[in-house]
């Protein structure tokens, strides 16, 4: 590692251990050499050529340069086609602020699908000086009432579909403050009625807009949001949010995904909401898609012949989704090859070399990434080399398919060397830090280190320590260095398969069944066994209109496939669904349980 690493992460381990000195102080005492010296922080903080950053600022930037310019293409719930120009959308925006400054609201819960109400929202929130936070409405009742209290939420803008989850939230917080959206192209509603007032309190102070919120923050390290994680197998945890690193999250999305480029048609950025705007602040795609004056196209639900329709006739350029959000849409009857290329960003899981080919051959792009809710989403990109282009097929989207290089605004990806015990269990949280060999043999888990880690969990300092064990950021997924600086992943520590001393990719063995003409998704968990000690279990789901017994696959398997014969499932199961998250996530926690016999276990 060299000398300017070490010193990161020796700071980055200061900054997760250190419950008495601020993130300034440290942060000056780097610069300046001084440990705590306050004119030494103020030098630092206050310099003359430097702005506080928040992403904030750029709704009101796009609506001074292109008032005009579409910013939300959205069918409402009442079926009618809404479409809001920057202009009214900032607006709109301020108003919901300046209804939140009024009456002191300063941790705002969300809850909603993606509608114009949950963008203004998170503009508004920011402006108003606040901390958003946005979770899953598929989430159960008692979660939902657990995240919003440890929050400590004082107000919540929720989606007339939803308010019901809140019914128990509301008997034990009366005191909170519920503003319903009704998401109709008629400005009838509570939601719509708070953003008249808020307009209403500006003007009885001056009428400032935009000039009188907060898109330039006193302390850029100040929290812009807390993003729960998805918690399947512990209570969720809320990853604190930074203005600054949301901003540097954002313009990294845009150079990486390419969100200024145009390869089609449209004017700007057209892009599709596939993604949930709660999934990790939406991966900061609110504000970076803004920041380039793209149009929104929002989503109620996921819809495939309503994203077919959309993606043919409205000139979409970019879209966010998972693996299995892809292999559905691919595999929909309205599929087929787009006159015009579609920037696909894909994360969640990891891709197979398969979808890529699948997708390309429909004129969707994929750009590869890869991170996690403590890292506002995307950190890697499977950089394409144009030398690819003469590999064989195969190979060519196998290096896609890999999680890459760390992004523009981050620090290089690392994979570091794990403990391992007599039965194979690797322990990723020790002391020592050492990267493994770039030799895409060693095995070792993927950390970071850099402007985009998340700042640590909210309330919850001993996981935040956990988490920066050693100075660096875990994400728990085991990895290989490839010689070229390229990191892929092999599975999640936990989904490693261990049979009779050899370590199985459940990835590896998702991706081979996949090749299988019929099977559309799969997934793949390790059951107990008596002679191995665990063998790979998979659960498939077939295409449409298609049959087939999992002693067949089996057979195909082993007679077709191109994995060694001790990696072929003993046992595979075809199922109708696959259990998934609400971001498209294999719920492989309950697959497990399915496997054990727990067939009624949802989670």
């Amino acid at each position: 590692m060299s000398a300017a690493l070490r010193r990161l992460s020796a700071l980055a381990s200061q900054l997760a251990g250190n419950s008495t000195t601020s993130t300034q102080e440290i942060l000056a005492s780097q610069v300046t050499g001084s440990a705590s010296s306050s004119s030494s922080e103020t030098e630092y903080v206050h310099r003359h050529h430097i702005h506080q950053l928040s992403p904030t600022i750029w709704l009101p930037r796009a609506a001074a340069i292109e008032p005009d310019a579409i910013a939300v293409y959205h069918r409402t719930a009442n079926g009618k086609i809404l479409r809001r120009t920057y202009a009214e959308t900032a607006r709109r925006a301020s108003g919901i602020a300046y209804y939140f400054k009024k009456h002191g609201y300063e941790r705002v819960g969300i809850l909603s699908t993606n509608t114009p109400a949950f963008l203004e929202t998170f503009f508004g929130v920011g402006g108003a000086g606040g901390v958003n936070v946005a979770i899953n409405y598929r989430l159960k009742a008692e979660d939902i009432e657990y995240i919003f209290e440890h929050a400590d939420v004082d107000s919540i803008v929720v989606d007339a579909e939803y308010e019901g989850l809140l019914d128990g939230f509301r008997r034990k917080f009366p005191g909170v403050h519920i503003l319903v959206d009704t998401d109709t192209d008629s400005d009838s509603g509570a939601y719509d009625k708070a953003v008249l007032e808020g307009w209403e309190y500006d003007e009885e102070n001056g009428s400032q807009g935009w000039d009188g919120l907060e898109t330039q923050v006193p302390d850029e390290e100040g929290l812009i949001a807390l993003a729960y994680t998805s918690g399947t197998t512990a209570k969720p945890k809320g990853v604190e949010y930074t203005h600054r690193s949301a901003y540097l999250a954002a313009m990294a999305n845009i150079v990486e995904s390419n969100l200024n480029t145009h390869i089609s048609s449209a004017d700007r950025c057209h892009y599709l909401w596939t993604l949930p705007m709660f999934h990790a602040t939406g991966w900061t795609f609110p504000w970076a898609v803004t920041a380039v004056r793209g149009t929104h196209y929002c989503l109620r639900k996921i819809d495939y012949p309503e994203i077919w329709r959309l993606l043919k006739t409205e000139a979409i350029s970019h879209y966010n989704a998972a693996p299995t959000v892809n292999t559905l849409l691919c595999a929909d009857p309205n599929a087929e090859k787009l006159s015009e290329p579609v920037r696909v960003t894909v994360a969640a899981s990891p891709p197979t070399a398969h979808l890529f080919e699948q997708m390309e051959s429909l004129n969707l792009k994929p750009v590869h990434v890869y991170g996690l809710t403590e890292t506002y989403g995307p950190i890697t990109k499977g950089y394409w080399m144009p030398e690819w282009s003469t590999l064989e097929t195969k190979e060519k989207y196998a290096r896609q398919a890999r999680q890459g290089h760390g992004f523009i605004t981050s620090l290089p990806a690392r994979v570091i060397k794990t403990k391992e015990d007599d039965a194979g269990n690797r322990d990723q949280y020790q002391d020592e830090i050492v990267d493994v060999e770039k030799d895409g043999k060693e095995i070792g888990e993927i950390v970071f280190l850099g402007n985009i880690c998340a700042k640590g969990y909210y309330k919850d300092p001993d996981a935040t320590r956990k988490l920066f064990a050693g100075g660096v950021q875990h994400t728990g997924d085991l990895a290989v260095w490839h010689p070229d600086g390229a990191v892929q992943i092999l599975d999640r520590a936990k989904d490693i398969i261990i049979s009779g001393g050899e370590n199985i990719s459940s990835l590896a063995v998702e991706s081979m069944l996949v090749t299988h003409p019929e099977i559309l998704e799969a997934a793949v968990v390790a059951v107990k066994d008596e002679k191995w000690g665990e063998c790979p279990k998979a659960y498939i789901t077939v295409k449409e209109g298609k049959q087939l017994e999992g002693k067949d696959v089996i057979d195909w398997a082993k007679s077709k496939s191109n994995i060694s014969r001790f990696m072929v499932p003993r046992e595979i199961v075809v199922l109708e669904e696959l259990p998934k998250t609400s971001t498209g996530k294999l719920r492989k926690n309950v697959l497990r349980e399915w496997a054990k016999g727990n067939t009624d276990f949802q989670g």
